[in-house]
């Protein structure tokens, strides 16, 4: 008899959960059935919302994928070793964003995301804790010449926070995911606020710009999450639909497909290359382009 669906997505979800670098237990846990957003995370429906401009990211050059100048890119191209240059896949620029729409401030939560809802030929690329510091990560930065969303958690990174400052200038923005890689839903609402809080103020010392996005440890997530977020100026929470581990892709959909507005997780990783590599294809191989996770976001 044939394997039921709701069985294979189970065990995926179960597969995605170990891959994303911890098991949880809670009310949310990424890779498992998802979770409706909140009310209101419709994709703003006037033009008027989109960026006007490409850059509305604050990093010059990098604000939509395709802006690097063709000189810094062949540059950065040519000075990666030969077999990984020809890995590298170049993109067309993505298209200007149109932002979602959060829940109200009254409502007391920060809003959650484990895609972003659009129809534009888009995925996201983002990448958590920061154990793993490879130095070839900044040249495949500017060589790839798109975005990604650093999801830093600040025990990770606290022995070379530096490391971190050049792939700003590459297109990264950083972004908070906790002191200690907690699970959330194992703490009270104030164990998370010191969690969540204390993340983004330390890696507003560090960086110079407090993070406004937040990616619970493991996927695992609850109500409580969400109010401690907004509380520590958190606008949203993200989770992910794919994962990648040594240098293979993890689909959540028996199609293995990459769909617009898809967010796709990977970590700094002993096999740090062939993951953002291999995340890199996937995106190219589904005729997508990175987008900057942030520009989305009101």
């Amino acid at each position: 008899m044939r394997t039921s669906r709701l069985f294979r997505t189970a065990a995926a979800g179960t597969l995605l959960a170990v891959l994303a670098g911890c098991g949880s237990s809670g009310a949310h846990t990424a890779g498992g059935p998802e979770t409706p957003p909140p009310p209101g995370t419709a994709p703003a429906s006037d033009p008027s919302a989109a960026a006007s401009a490409p850059g509305a990211s604050g990093v010059p050059g990098f604000g939509i994928a395709g802006t690097g100048t063709p000189e810094s890119v062949t540059a950065a191209l040519a000075a990666l070793p030969e077999n990984l240059r020809k890995r590298v896949p170049q993109f067309p620029p993505a298209p200007l964003p149109v932002k979602v729409t959060l829940p109200p401030a009254t409502d007391g939560k920060a809003a959650f995301f484990s895609r972003i809802p659009t129809t534009e030929k888009i995925a996201f690329i983002t990448i958590d804790d920061g154990w793993e510091k490879n130095p070839l990560a900044l040249q495949l930065f500017q060589a790839a010449n798109v975005p990604q969303s650093l999801f830093l958690e600040v025990n990770a990174i606290k022995d070379n926070p530096g490391f971190f400052l050049p792939l700003q200038t590459a297109g990264a923005t950083i972004e908070n995911h906790t002191i200690t890689h907690a699970t959330m839903t194992r703490l009270s609402l104030e164990g998370q606020k010191r969690e969540i809080c204390g993340g983004a103020d330390k890696l507003a010392a560090y960086y110079g710009t407090r993070p406004t996005l937040f990616r619970p440890p493991g996927g695992s997530w609850n109500n409580n999450t969400l109010r401690a977020a907004h509380a520590c100026g958190m606008k949203a929470v993200f989770t992910w639909t794919q994962t990648t581990d040594h240098g293979k892709l993890f689909y959540q959909n028996e199609e293995k497909v990459i769909y617009p507005g898809d967010i796709i997780l990977m970590h700094f990783r002993p096999r740090f290359v062939d993951d953002y590599l291999a995340v890199l294809k996937a995106i190219h191989k589904n005729g997508l382009t990175p987008a900057r996770l942030e520009d989305y976001i009101p």
